[in-house]
Protein backbone atom coordinates (compact mmCIF):
# COMPACT_ATOMS: atom_id res chain seq x y z
CA UNK A 1 0.00 0.00 0.00
CA UNK A 2 1.41 3.23 -0.55
CA UNK A 3 4.90 4.67 -1.37
CA UNK A 4 7.18 1.66 -0.58
CA UNK A 5 9.75 2.71 2.14
CA UNK A 6 8.72 6.41 2.02
CA UNK A 7 8.34 6.36 6.01
CA UNK A 8 11.42 5.38 6.51
CA UNK A 9 13.19 7.60 3.97
CA UNK A 10 11.13 10.65 5.86
CA UNK A 11 12.27 9.60 8.92
CA UNK A 12 16.16 9.78 7.97
CA UNK A 13 15.80 12.64 5.30
CA UNK A 14 13.21 15.15 7.39
CA UNK A 15 12.60 14.09 10.71
CA UNK A 16 11.46 17.67 12.00
CA UNK A 17 8.10 16.97 9.31
CA UNK A 18 6.84 14.37 11.58
CA UNK A 19 5.27 15.68 14.70
CA UNK A 20 3.91 13.38 17.40
CA UNK A 21 1.01 14.77 19.50
CA UNK A 22 -2.48 13.99 21.41
CA UNK A 23 -5.55 13.78 19.92
CA UNK A 24 -6.99 16.58 22.26
CA UNK A 25 -4.60 19.26 20.74
CA UNK A 26 -6.96 18.55 16.92
CA UNK A 27 -10.01 20.22 18.90
CA UNK A 28 -12.46 22.42 16.71
CA UNK A 29 -10.33 20.95 13.53
CA UNK A 30 -12.02 18.76 10.87
CA UNK A 31 -10.40 15.57 9.61
CA UNK A 32 -11.17 13.58 6.70
CA UNK A 33 -10.90 9.91 7.47
CA UNK A 34 -9.92 7.08 4.91
CA UNK A 35 -12.94 4.89 5.98
CA UNK A 36 -10.73 1.34 4.49
CA UNK A 37 -8.19 1.87 6.83
CA UNK A 38 -10.39 1.83 9.38
CA UNK A 39 -12.78 -0.72 8.00
CA UNK A 40 -9.79 -2.96 7.93
CA UNK A 41 -8.51 -2.28 11.34
CA UNK A 42 -11.67 -2.90 12.86
CA UNK A 43 -11.91 -6.25 11.51
CA UNK A 44 -8.59 -7.48 11.86
CA UNK A 45 -8.21 -6.10 15.38
CA UNK A 46 -11.88 -5.93 17.13
CA UNK A 47 -11.99 -9.43 18.04
CA UNK A 48 -13.40 -11.97 20.77
CA UNK A 49 -11.20 -14.98 21.64
CA UNK A 50 -9.58 -14.56 18.16
CA UNK A 51 -12.82 -14.64 15.98
CA UNK A 52 -15.42 -11.67 14.65
CA UNK A 53 -17.40 -10.35 17.07
CA UNK A 54 -20.99 -10.85 16.58
CA UNK A 55 -24.37 -9.77 18.17
CA UNK A 56 -26.87 -12.21 19.07
CA UNK A 57 -28.06 -12.82 15.40
CA UNK A 58 -24.39 -13.73 14.41
CA UNK A 59 -24.00 -11.02 12.58
CA UNK A 60 -20.12 -9.92 12.66
CA UNK A 61 -20.05 -6.74 14.41
CA UNK A 62 -16.51 -5.91 14.75
CA UNK A 63 -16.35 -3.53 11.81
CA UNK A 64 -19.59 -1.69 13.19
CA UNK A 65 -18.03 -1.28 16.52
CA UNK A 66 -14.63 -0.19 15.85
CA UNK A 67 -16.18 2.65 13.54
CA UNK A 68 -18.33 3.14 16.29
CA UNK A 69 -15.56 3.46 19.35
CA UNK A 70 -13.05 5.86 16.92
CA UNK A 71 -15.78 8.24 16.22
CA UNK A 72 -16.96 8.62 19.54
CA UNK A 73 -13.17 9.27 20.54
CA UNK A 74 -13.49 12.17 18.01
CA UNK A 75 -16.22 13.60 18.77
CA UNK A 76 -15.60 13.05 22.66
CA UNK A 77 -12.80 15.35 21.69
CA UNK A 78 -14.43 18.24 19.80
CA UNK A 79 -12.43 17.02 16.70
CA UNK A 80 -15.52 16.63 13.23
CA UNK A 81 -14.98 13.17 11.51
CA UNK A 82 -15.87 13.10 7.50
CA UNK A 83 -15.26 9.61 6.37
CA UNK A 84 -14.55 9.08 2.91
CA UNK A 85 -15.30 6.12 0.78
CA UNK A 86 -13.52 4.28 -2.07
CA UNK A 87 -14.54 4.66 -5.24
CA UNK A 88 -13.52 2.66 -8.50
CA UNK A 89 -10.34 2.27 -8.22
CA UNK A 90 -7.79 3.33 -11.66
CA UNK A 91 -7.45 0.77 -14.27
CA UNK A 92 -3.43 0.86 -13.25
CA UNK A 93 -4.02 -0.19 -10.14
CA UNK A 94 -5.50 -3.34 -11.57
CA UNK A 95 -2.70 -5.60 -11.09
CA UNK A 96 -1.55 -4.57 -7.50
CA UNK A 97 -5.69 -4.84 -6.59
CA UNK A 98 -4.92 -9.12 -8.08
CA UNK A 99 -2.21 -9.68 -6.28
CA UNK A 100 -4.07 -8.76 -2.94
CA UNK A 101 -7.07 -10.59 -4.10
CA UNK A 102 -4.74 -13.17 -4.83
CA UNK A 103 -3.03 -13.31 -1.19
CA UNK A 104 -6.22 -13.03 0.49
CA UNK A 105 -7.87 -16.20 -1.54
CA UNK A 106 -4.45 -17.87 -0.50
CA UNK A 107 -4.84 -16.73 3.12
CA UNK A 108 -8.26 -17.84 3.84
CA UNK A 109 -6.99 -21.42 2.79
CA UNK A 110 -4.41 -21.88 4.97
CA UNK A 111 -6.78 -20.32 7.53
CA UNK A 112 -8.86 -22.79 6.60
CA UNK A 113 -6.00 -25.42 7.40
CA UNK A 114 -4.03 -24.28 10.16
CA UNK A 115 -3.39 -26.45 13.03
CA UNK A 116 -3.37 -23.44 15.87
CA UNK A 117 -5.87 -20.76 16.83
CA UNK A 118 -2.57 -18.60 16.30
CA UNK A 119 -1.80 -19.46 13.06
CA UNK A 120 -5.50 -19.42 11.90
CA UNK A 121 -5.89 -16.04 13.43
CA UNK A 122 -2.88 -14.64 11.62
CA UNK A 123 -4.02 -16.67 8.08
CA UNK A 124 -7.44 -15.17 8.52
CA UNK A 125 -6.78 -11.77 9.61
CA UNK A 126 -4.73 -11.86 6.08
CA UNK A 127 -7.88 -12.98 4.16
CA UNK A 128 -9.94 -9.46 4.99
CA UNK A 129 -11.12 -7.72 2.04
CA UNK A 130 -13.42 -5.06 2.58
CA UNK A 131 -16.85 -5.62 0.86
CA UNK A 132 -19.98 -3.53 0.04
CA UNK A 133 -21.96 -5.44 2.91
CA UNK A 134 -19.37 -3.36 5.45
CA UNK A 135 -19.58 0.00 3.82
CA UNK A 136 -23.27 -0.36 3.76
CA UNK A 137 -23.05 -1.11 7.38
CA UNK A 138 -21.02 2.21 8.25
CA UNK A 139 -22.86 3.99 6.52
CA UNK A 140 -26.15 2.84 8.00
CA UNK A 141 -24.21 4.02 10.84
CA UNK A 142 -22.75 7.70 10.64
CA UNK A 143 -26.30 8.58 9.64
CA UNK A 144 -27.88 7.63 12.90
CA UNK A 145 -24.82 9.31 14.76
CA UNK A 146 -25.39 12.36 12.46
CA UNK A 147 -22.06 12.19 11.39
CA UNK A 148 -21.08 13.09 7.26
CA UNK A 149 -19.44 10.92 4.95
CA UNK A 150 -18.70 11.38 1.38
CA UNK A 151 -18.24 8.78 -1.88
CA UNK A 152 -15.31 9.36 -3.80
CA UNK A 153 -15.34 9.12 -7.23
CA UNK A 154 -11.86 7.49 -6.84
CA UNK A 155 -9.52 6.05 -4.37
CA UNK A 156 -10.30 7.80 -0.94
CA UNK A 157 -7.11 8.92 0.34
CA UNK A 158 -6.13 10.70 -3.03
CA UNK A 159 -9.67 12.45 -3.03
CA UNK A 160 -9.23 13.31 0.62
CA UNK A 161 -5.50 14.93 -0.34
CA UNK A 162 -6.99 17.21 -2.59
CA UNK A 163 -10.20 18.42 0.71
CA UNK A 164 -7.14 18.95 2.46
CA UNK A 165 -5.09 20.58 -0.20
CA UNK A 166 -8.09 23.26 -0.77
CA UNK A 167 -8.97 23.62 3.13
CA UNK A 168 -11.84 22.13 3.02
CA UNK A 169 -10.88 20.11 6.02
CA UNK A 170 -7.73 20.32 8.29
CA UNK A 171 -6.48 16.99 7.95
CA UNK A 172 -6.26 13.47 6.59
CA UNK A 173 -6.24 10.94 8.65
CA UNK A 174 -5.12 7.19 6.95
CA UNK A 175 -2.30 4.87 6.68
CA UNK A 176 -1.76 5.34 2.95
CA UNK A 177 1.31 8.00 2.45
CA UNK A 178 -0.39 7.69 -1.45
CA UNK A 179 -1.62 11.05 0.24
CA UNK A 180 1.72 13.37 0.38
CA UNK A 181 2.42 12.87 -3.66
CA UNK A 182 -1.09 13.70 -4.01
CA UNK A 183 -0.58 16.99 -1.99
CA UNK A 184 -1.97 16.76 1.67
CA UNK A 185 -0.38 19.14 3.23
CA UNK A 186 -1.07 17.73 6.77
CA UNK A 187 -1.70 13.96 7.35
CA UNK A 188 -2.27 12.23 10.46
CA UNK A 189 -1.23 8.21 10.65
CA UNK A 190 -1.09 6.07 13.98
CA UNK A 191 2.15 7.16 15.92
CA UNK A 192 5.37 5.91 14.40
CA UNK A 193 7.29 6.47 17.90
CA UNK A 194 6.79 2.44 18.87
CA UNK A 195 7.77 3.55 22.41
CA UNK A 196 4.36 5.14 22.88
CA UNK A 197 1.60 2.98 23.66
CA UNK A 198 -1.57 5.38 24.13
CA UNK A 199 -4.22 5.20 21.42
CA UNK A 200 -5.20 9.31 21.59
CA UNK A 201 -1.02 10.06 20.72
CA UNK A 202 -0.62 10.15 16.54
CA UNK A 203 2.29 11.26 13.88
CA UNK A 204 1.25 14.31 11.84
CA UNK A 205 2.99 14.43 8.60
CA UNK A 206 3.46 18.11 7.00
CA UNK A 207 4.26 17.74 3.24
CA UNK A 208 5.76 21.59 3.34
CA UNK A 209 8.53 20.68 5.27
CA UNK A 210 9.50 17.84 3.93
CA UNK A 211 9.83 19.39 0.36
CA UNK A 212 12.01 22.14 1.85
CA UNK A 213 14.24 19.32 3.95
CA UNK A 214 14.28 16.81 0.64
CA UNK A 215 14.88 20.37 -1.72
CA UNK A 216 12.04 19.23 -4.16
CA UNK A 217 9.14 20.78 -5.25
CA UNK A 218 6.12 18.91 -5.38
CA UNK A 219 6.48 17.45 -9.30
CA UNK A 220 9.70 16.13 -7.92
CA UNK A 221 8.69 14.59 -4.81
CA UNK A 222 5.74 12.85 -7.29
CA UNK A 223 8.45 11.91 -9.45
CA UNK A 224 10.77 10.49 -6.46
CA UNK A 225 7.53 8.37 -5.07
CA UNK A 226 6.81 6.68 -8.16
CA UNK A 227 10.79 5.58 -8.57
CA UNK A 228 10.45 4.71 -5.11
CA UNK A 229 7.63 2.25 -5.88
CA UNK A 230 3.79 3.00 -6.10
CA UNK A 231 0.56 1.26 -6.69
CA UNK A 232 0.39 2.76 -10.72
CA UNK A 233 3.83 1.61 -11.96
CA UNK A 234 6.03 -1.22 -11.82
CA UNK A 235 9.37 -0.85 -10.17
CA UNK A 236 13.03 -0.30 -11.29
CA UNK A 237 15.23 -2.91 -10.21
CA UNK A 238 17.86 -2.05 -7.78
CA UNK A 239 16.47 1.43 -7.51
CA UNK A 240 15.71 1.64 -3.67
CA UNK A 241 13.64 4.48 -2.20
CA UNK A 242 16.97 6.16 -0.96
CA UNK A 243 18.53 5.59 -4.41
CA UNK A 244 15.57 7.05 -6.02
CA UNK A 245 16.15 10.08 -3.52
CA UNK A 246 19.54 10.71 -4.75
CA UNK A 247 18.16 10.29 -8.98
CA UNK A 248 15.36 12.86 -7.95
CA UNK A 249 17.65 15.44 -6.52
CA UNK A 250 20.37 15.17 -8.67
CA UNK A 251 18.40 14.89 -11.86
CA UNK A 252 14.86 16.63 -10.98
CA UNK A 253 12.82 14.60 -13.23
CA UNK A 254 12.06 10.58 -14.41
CA UNK A 255 13.05 11.60 -17.78
CA UNK A 256 16.76 13.46 -17.09
CA UNK A 257 17.36 10.49 -14.75
CA UNK A 258 16.40 7.42 -17.64
CA UNK A 259 18.46 9.83 -19.95
CA UNK A 260 21.29 9.25 -17.30
CA UNK A 261 20.83 5.93 -16.59
CA UNK A 262 23.85 3.96 -18.41
CA UNK A 263 21.79 -0.08 -16.73
CA UNK A 264 19.38 -1.31 -19.83
CA UNK A 265 16.90 -3.03 -17.50
CA UNK A 266 14.37 -0.08 -16.76
CA UNK A 267 11.59 -2.59 -17.48
CA UNK A 268 9.04 -1.51 -20.48
CA UNK A 269 6.14 -1.25 -18.21
CA UNK A 270 7.52 1.85 -15.95
CA UNK A 271 8.65 3.49 -19.18
CA UNK A 272 4.75 3.20 -20.32
CA UNK A 273 2.91 4.24 -17.16
CA UNK A 274 5.26 6.64 -15.05
CA UNK A 275 3.59 9.69 -16.54
CA UNK A 276 0.03 8.26 -16.30
CA UNK A 277 1.08 7.50 -12.32
CA UNK A 278 1.78 11.40 -12.42
CA UNK A 279 -1.65 12.50 -13.23
CA UNK A 280 -2.96 10.33 -10.52
CA UNK A 281 -1.51 11.92 -8.06
CA UNK A 282 -2.46 14.79 -9.46
CA UNK A 283 -5.81 13.82 -11.02
CA UNK A 284 -8.27 15.92 -8.58
CA UNK A 285 -5.93 18.98 -8.79
CA UNK A 286 -7.91 21.94 -8.64
CA UNK A 287 -11.19 20.24 -9.53
CA UNK A 288 -12.94 19.65 -6.64
CA UNK A 289 -15.10 22.99 -6.15
CA UNK A 290 -16.15 23.50 -2.57
CA UNK A 291 -19.74 24.10 -3.42
CA UNK A 292 -20.06 21.37 -5.42
CA UNK A 293 -19.05 17.99 -2.72
CA UNK A 294 -21.13 15.84 -2.55
CA UNK A 295 -21.99 15.29 0.92
CA UNK A 296 -23.92 13.16 3.11
CA UNK A 297 -25.15 14.80 6.27
CA UNK A 298 -27.63 14.00 8.94
CA UNK A 299 -28.60 14.42 12.44
CA UNK A 300 -28.66 12.40 14.89
CA UNK A 301 -31.52 9.85 14.85
CA UNK A 302 -33.60 8.56 17.95
CA UNK A 303 -33.74 5.58 16.21
CA UNK A 304 -29.95 5.17 17.15
CA UNK A 305 -30.86 4.15 20.82
CA UNK A 306 -32.75 0.86 19.22
CA UNK A 307 -29.58 0.19 17.16
CA UNK A 308 -26.99 0.32 19.69
CA UNK A 309 -29.53 -2.23 22.17
CA UNK A 310 -30.28 -4.53 18.90
CA UNK A 311 -27.39 -4.38 16.53
CA UNK A 312 -24.79 -3.55 18.77
CA UNK A 313 -26.00 -5.25 22.25
CA UNK A 314 -25.04 -2.70 24.48
CA UNK A 315 -26.75 -2.53 27.90
CA UNK A 316 -28.66 0.38 28.64
CA UNK A 317 -26.15 2.09 30.43
CA UNK A 318 -23.53 1.97 28.25
CA UNK A 319 -26.12 3.20 25.88
CA UNK A 320 -27.24 6.16 27.52
CA UNK A 321 -23.83 7.45 28.29
CA UNK A 322 -22.88 7.37 24.25
CA UNK A 323 -26.45 8.74 23.11
CA UNK A 324 -25.72 11.76 25.81
CA UNK A 325 -22.38 12.36 23.76
CA UNK A 326 -23.62 12.57 20.58
CA UNK A 327 -26.95 14.74 21.27
CA UNK A 328 -24.73 17.32 23.50
CA UNK A 329 -21.79 17.56 20.94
Amino acid sequence: MGIRSITRLIKAKSPTSIQTTALYTLKDKTVAIDASIFLYKSLANIRNNGEYLKNSEGQVISHIIGILNKTLQYIDLGIIPIYIFDGKPPVEKQSVLDERNKKATESKLLSEKSLTPEDKQKHEKNSIRVKKYHVNDITKLLDLMGVSYIFSPGEAEVYASELCRIGYVDYVITEDMDCLPSGCPNMIRSCLDKSIKRNDVVSIINLEQILKDFEMNIDEFIDMCILCGCDYCPTIPNIGTFRAFQHIQKHKSIEKFIQSYTSNNIPEGFINKYDKARGLFKINHSLIKEDEIVIHTSKYNEKFRDYLLNTCNYQEKKITKICNKLTQK
